[in-house]
């Protein structure tokens, strides 16, 4: 039996997995524990960073800090960019110094140790001990005319907020950027196949940590308490932690490999600066020749591999770059998707004053967290990945239709324009009952909203369909970032891809601060505290067009990078140490 078996594998690639199975059993569980293990984690630490960033602005915006909502609007942009933006470095760590494994533990104990230092100002001795005092600014109207200028207080307790959630940015995206390629290092001897299945449940681990907590955590800090809402995410971190404490004898663990950045950011400048590059080479040469015994060589890929290495990065990095607009606008389901929302009719979800029954918690109604909106895009994602990993994918593969993965980057930009049309097509509607003076004010918190008579029901499309440009755009640029990357360099590659995300997200808020300067669409000062004299779905046709722009860009970029990865030079750079 086992030897028929072993003579008929060479026959078919397919075949293969069979003769692991019966050769390392063993191994194969723990494989397949092992990644149960990643993603559990992924999950519980998707859901604390989603309780941190969820209700920030209202966290900032309450009582407890009484901040104008530019200020708390803007620190929530610094903590969200620098989360994705901060990824290199962790990547970067990894690669050298520490290794995914250690990379990923430090990560959580700086994140539980960052969560533990927010909840501590949700506390009224926790605020006083790190940030004094809270000075009297009380809350009144914004703006009693539309020409006043008052000049907004410092915010209180803002380098201590600010640290925090650099603090928690950084371990988020540390964690991000090594979780993700520790992962996949789980299962990348398990075949092509198994990484993209990986990748998928990977993703749809992070949208179940999602929902989690936008469902529970976003309405108790919304009506009953940051302080029992931010203790949340600190228990799921530390669960976290020791989950992935516990499966340490399971995984696959690798020592750090080195990485090639230093290498190519040398190449790059010779190819670029050939000038520059050889005064600096002379320098490098004379310091070699003043102390030549303290110089040993150092092992590490060859000169010719790192050229290789470098043409596979030079036709990588371009269609990372070009996914880029994609992200500035699937950040806009965190913004101005928000701000669109509050200005549209929101239902209470219970009664007033409910009576024998537990949701007697307070003594005014509980109004639909408008955070939940995210719930449609998190949906849409838990209910497609799997039908797409266990129908869609394999009806395809049979019948050889199965689209490359820059063929599903492109139809997720595709979708991303389709969903922002969507917005840019309601908000015109939204401005026609603003324009006959429709409006109904609605209480946020501690807020007044003007909103028009539409229900928000009308911004589920919008969401739905930047939940499923999500799945076809940004779960194969994960695979797309991980396999085509060099393998020295998957750490760095990975935090590459999550930073320019990031970059996404800075560029669409940078563009808003722009059309808000005097004359810009998003310029409304005759209605400081909401949207209604503004023209933001201008905004969102330009997004649309900006997309559809790079679009075109991205499908031609990607047909020259599978036309060159089919040749032979292609084939010859892929062979030399590639993940």
């Amino acid at each position: 039996m086992p030897g028929p078996r072993a003579a008929e594998q060479p026959r078919s690639p397919g075949e293969r997995r069979p003769l692991l199975a019966r050769g390392a059993r063993g191994p194969r569980r723990w494989r397949r524990a092992a990644a149960a293990a990643v993603l559990l984690v992924v999950m519980l630490e998707r859901a604390a960073f989603f309780g941190v960033a969820a209700n920030l602005v209202l966290y900032l915006n309450s009582g407890n800090f009484h901040w104008a909502g530019e200020q708390a609007s803007r620190a929530a942009l610094v903590f969200l960019g620098a989360s994705y933006l901060l990824a290199p470095v962790g990547g970067w760590l990894a690669d050298v110094y520490l290794g995914r494994h250690r990379a990923v533990t430090l990560s959580l104990l700086l994140y539980l140790a960052a969560s533990g230092l927010l909840l501590a100002t949700a506390i009224p001795d926790g605020r006083s001990s790190f940030c004094g005092e809270m000075p009297e600014w009380p809350l009144g109207p914004s703006c009693p005319s539309s020409d006043c200028q008052r000049a907004l207080p410092s915010p209180y307790c803002a380098p201590t907020l600010y640290a925090t959630l650099l603090l928690l940015a950084l371990a988020a995206s540390s964690f991000r950027s090594n979780l993700t390629s520790f992962g996949g290092d789980q299962v990348m001897d398990l075949g092509r196949d198994a990484t993209r299945r990986f990748f998928n449940w990977f993703y749809w681990s992070i949208n179940l940590g999602a929902v989690l907590s936008l469902l529970v955590v976003a309405f108790i800090q919304q009506n009953i308490s940051f302080l029992v809402g931010y203790s949340i995410p600190v228990g799921c971190v530390g669960l976290a932690f020791f989950i992935f404490l516990f499966a340490t004898p399971v995984f696959v663990t690798k020592p750090p490999m080195g990485s090639q950045v230093s290498s190519m950011l040398k190449l790059a400048l010779q190819n670029c600066c050939p000038r520059l590059w050889q005064r600096q080479a002379a320098r490098d040469a004379q310091g070699a020749h003043l102390l030549p015994d303290q110089r040993s060589p150092q092992p590490g890929p060859s000169h010719e591999e790192d050229v290789a290495n470098f043409q596979v990065l030079v036709k990588i990095l371009p269609v990372m770059v070009t996914l880029v607009p994609y992200w500035m606008v699937y950040f806009q389901m965190q913004s101005t998707y928000v701000l669109q929302g509050l200005h549209l009719h929101i239902p209470n979800i219970f009664p007033a004053n409910p009576t024998n029954s537990f949701l007697a918690l307070s003594s005014s109604s509980y109004r639909f967290p408008e955070a939940w909106l995210l719930l449609a895009n998190v949906v849409v994602v838990l209910i497609l990945v799997p039908l797409k990993d266990r129908l869609i994918d394999p009806f395809l593969l049979r019948h050889g239709l199965l689209p490359s993965t820059l063929q599903k980057m492109a139809l997720g930009m595709f979708f991303g324009f389709t969903s922002v049309i969507v917005a840019g097509v309601l908000e015109m509607e939204r401005l026609q009952y603003i324009s006959h003076n429709e409006t109904v004010s609605q209480l946020i918190g501690k807020d007044l909203y003007y909103a028009a008579p539409l229900s928000i029901w009308w911004q589920i499309p919008q969401y739905l369909l930047i939940g499923i440009s999500e799945i076809f755009a940004s779960i194969p640029g994960l695979e797309f970032a991980y396999a085509e990357a060099p393998r020295s360099m998957q750490g760095a590659m990975m935090g590459i891809f999550f930073c320019l995300s990031g970059v996404g997200s800075l560029l669409g808020s940078s563009l808003v601060a722009l059309l808000s300067l005097p004359g810009g669409w998003m310029y409304c000062p005759k209605d400081f505290g909401n949207i209604n004299n503004c023209q933001m779905d201008r905004y969102f046709f330009l997004l649309a067009g900006i997309q559809a722009v790079t679009a075109t860009l991205f499908i031609w970029i990607a047909h020259r990078y599978e036309r060159a990865r089919q040749g032979p030079a292609s084939q010859h750079c892929a062979s030399v140490d590639r993940g």
